[in-house]
């Protein structure tokens, strides 16, 4: 047989009955033969490559926001560094608008009010700042903005809104700050993008990715609500893809606004069940582009104070965050998912959410009992021990962020306390409990270079030095598995990727040095010498 590529290199593979390898043979994209069996294959190959490197299963982002990334990198970046104190943010602002277009609107990501000395942005202050262009300012944790007066004066302020808030001050008036759901209040005036505009982001995403080591990842929430870009972003990534884009292996996982009440005949067991039009589910799709769960927020953030809490927050005692809708509604839509044969991911980061999630996923399985169905809680962020033991018993999978404890851990720890914190995105414990343990960034809430994330999986300090529940680090070997087969495990993708064995897609990534070999504060400063999507380089 005559393959396309014979690769030789130092391979680690995550087969268990074949963990190392010092050659491979790639034929259609995957992977054919090892060592002597590629070895034989060589002679005829279409191409041969010599790798001065550490070769590894491709990294797979298990929650990342894609397009929210792609179009960021366009826009005003106010993550700290660069920006270090909030009148930082407003020249920052000031500078943008002077060099904009008469009406265009300043758009800007990535503030974190915990690093720039624990304030928002203030509505008069951008009002200043931003010359009289419409100002729209998108916190780092994606569930909260800031905007002006000329911004607001786009929209009316309702006297309630579910699932979210816009916050007042003590004499009544709009501080500009918009939570949750509230955010949707300035995206209907910005929204939607244009598919063409959406496309280019996600090929600005994935030359990012590639570059990085990423061949893999798991869009966690398009085409509805508040997280979403347009009703038709799916329509994008297939645009992305027919234009040659899209690079990057992609699971989309679909925003629960866009489903409905499904009617099919009385045998098919859908009574209940929301789906998409024409009962498209999880599944449906090739090895490039596919759709994955649904998606459903039952919470906020920990950053911002609305993430669903059985207490108070340690610096703000009596504010136990809030829900994103009704319990009874988001009940009702996770077990209608489950019905319709969707694997489901909730967003649940305060332990309140967190239980309710777990309750519903309970009931769900009662009512319609399915084998292997994984379903997820995004995040996960804080799990006591009984919670642990029930995800574990249920098969559920938690999707932590390790690279939250690096880049805004130290904010964590003011919202938690120390105590709350030893409990907060949990790794080992659930390793040991015998969970799937994916790796992910939830990028662009934080930096999503793969080995910034595991250099935090093994370190578990926050960004200051503080330690930061090290009771839950990973060893380096364990950070590296759940960044590329946990994660694939968690969308059911482990047949097709995740690690290098026969018959599977040769993805992977070329690192200068074994992580499992450097110390850990060292990870971080590997350099990504490749990646390889179905054994042929990264463009």
């Amino acid at each position: 047989m005559k393959v396309d590529a014979v690769i030789r290199a130092r391979i680690t593979t995550w087969d268990p009955a074949r963990p190392r390898a010092s050659a491979l043979a790639v034929h259609h994209g995957r992977v054919v033969a090892f060592d002597d069996g590629a070895e034989e294959l060589a002679r005829d190959a279409a191409r041969r490559e010599e790798l001065d490197g550490f070769v590894f299963p491709g990294f797979h982002d298990a929650h990342c926001h894609t397009t929210a990334f792609g179009l960021g990198l366009s826009e005003l970046d106010l993550s700290t560094p660069p920006v270090s104190d909030i009148e930082q943010l407003y020249r920052a602002v000031e500078e943008r608008a002077r060099s904009s277009s008469r009406g265009e609107w300043v758009v800007g990501s990535g503030y974190d009010q915990n690093k720039i000395g624990g304030r928002h942005p203030e509505l008069h202050r951008l009002d200043e700042a931003g010359l009289g262009h419409p100002v729209w300012l998108k916190h780092t944790s994606g569930h909260m903005c800031v905007v002006n007066s000329a911004a607001a004066a786009h929209f009316v302020l309702p006297r309630t809104i579910s699932g979210g808030r816009a916050v007042l001050d003590d004499g009544g008036n709009f501080t500009g700050l918009l939570e949750e759901r509230a955010q949707s209040l300035v995206q209907q005036v910005v929204l939607p993008r244009s598919l063409d505009t959406l496309a280019a982001a996600i090929g600005s995403a994935h030359e990012r990715y590639l570059s990085e080591g990423v061949t893999s990842v798991c869009d966690a929430g398009v085409a509805g609500g508040w997280i979403g870009q347009s009703p038709v972003e799916a329509a994008a990534y297939q645009l992305a893809r027919e234009r040659g884009l899209l690079k990057v292996r992609t699971t989309l996982m679909i925003s629960a606004d866009a489903l409905e009440e499904l009617h099919g005949h009385r045998d098919d067991g859908l009574d209940g069940g929301l789906g998409l039009p024409g009962g498209l589910r999880t599944g449906l799709g090739d090895e490039w582009l596919r759709l994955g769960p649904v998606k459903i927020f039952s919470d906020g953030s920990l950053l911002g104070r609305t993430c669903w809490m059985e207490h108070g927050f340690d610096d703000d005692p009596g504010n136990t965050g809030y829900p994103q809708a009704p319990p009874e509604d988001l009940r009702r839509t996770i077990v209608g998912a489950h019905v319709a044969g969707w694997q489901v991911a909730t967003h649940a980061i305060g332990d309140e959410a967190v239980r309710f999630v777990v309750d519903s996923y309970e009931e769900a399985l009662s009512r319609k009992p399915r084998p292997d169905h994984r379903h997820r809680i995004e995040h996960c962020g804080i799990t006591s021990d009984e919670l642990l033991g029930r995800i574990a018993r249920l098969g559920v999978v938690p999707v932590p962020q390790g690279r939250f404890v690096g880049e805004i851990g130290d904010g964590m720890l003011a919202a938690l306390g120390p105590e709350r914190s030893a409990k907060a995105y949990r790794l080992g414990s659930f390793l040991r409990a015998g969970t799937i343990l994916p790796g992910s960034s939830d990028r662009p809430v934080v930096t999503g270079r793969p080995l910034l994330g595991i250099q935090d999986m093994v370190c578990r300090r926050t960004g200051s030095g503080v330690p930061f529940g090290p009771a839950e680090a990973l060893t380096a070997e364990e950070a590296l598995r759940a960044y590329s087969h946990g994660s694939a495990c968690a969308e059911h993708a482990e047949p097709d990727r995740g690690s290098l064995e026969l018959g599977q897609l040769a993805d992977f990534v070329v690192l200068g040095e074994d992580p499992r070999l450097v110390a850990p504060g060292e990870i971080a400063l590997i350099p990504v010498l490749g990646a390889f999507s179905g054994g042929v380089p990264a463009d």
